[in-house]
């Protein structure tokens, strides 16, 4: 049986358990989010790619462990930190997120795996969770490999510096103009 899922509104245990697949591809004008770290002139035509595969892991003694499978590629036009000028920058997120039933257990087993842990939900937002992989899957300094213009650089000669000014320069010139008695 072929299940369709909401991946707005995703039952992640249900999703897991029919070992669901959700896959989409929507504008990154959708993403409000992802957009506003773009560049004002960001182009229509960015793309987001996701896709969603849960799956049910056994556990000895214990329910089974609910997993998500996150991967979702993107495009995004930012400013290049050294020239200035736009530049198109990929976003890969690829990694497997544990759901289990508390915060408490959540918050445990977050310090000790090196995968994400979240709490189940029968109503999970999972297109808010892609977009928020990849908001941190943006660089802190964007640029180019290789910029397409040279940098700027300007070389100032001794010719144009200003005169420098002497702070006592000033008083020089008042003591020379006091009459003298």
């Amino acid at each position: 049986m072929d299940t369709k899922f909401d991946a707005s509104h995703l039952d992640v245990r249900a999703f897991a358990r029919a070992q669901g697949l959700a896959q989409g591809e929507a504008a990154l004008q959708d993403w409000i989010r992802l957009r506003e770290e773009s560049a004002q002139a960001s182009r229509n035509s960015l793309q987001v790619r996701w896709q969603l595969q849960g799956r049910l892991q056994a556990r000895t003694g214990s329910d089974d462990e609910v997993w998500v499978h996150v991967q979702a590629h993107a495009e995004v036009e930012m400013t290049c930190q050294r020239c200035m000028t736009p530049v198109v920058l990929p976003l890969q997120v690829d990694r497997d997120i544990l759901f289990v039933a508390d915060e408490a257990t959540a918050a445990e087993l977050d310090d000790a795996l090196d995968d994400d842990v979240l709490v189940l939900s029968k109503d999970f937002d999972a297109l808010a969770l892609i977009e928020d992989e990849l908001i941190m899957a943006l660089p802190l300094v964007p640029r180019h490999e290789v910029c397409p213009e040279g940098l700027p650089i300007q070389s100032v000669g001794e010719e144009d510096l200003p005169e420098p000014v002497h702070p006592f320069a000033a008083l020089a010139a008042l003591k020379d103009s006091k009459p003298r008695k």
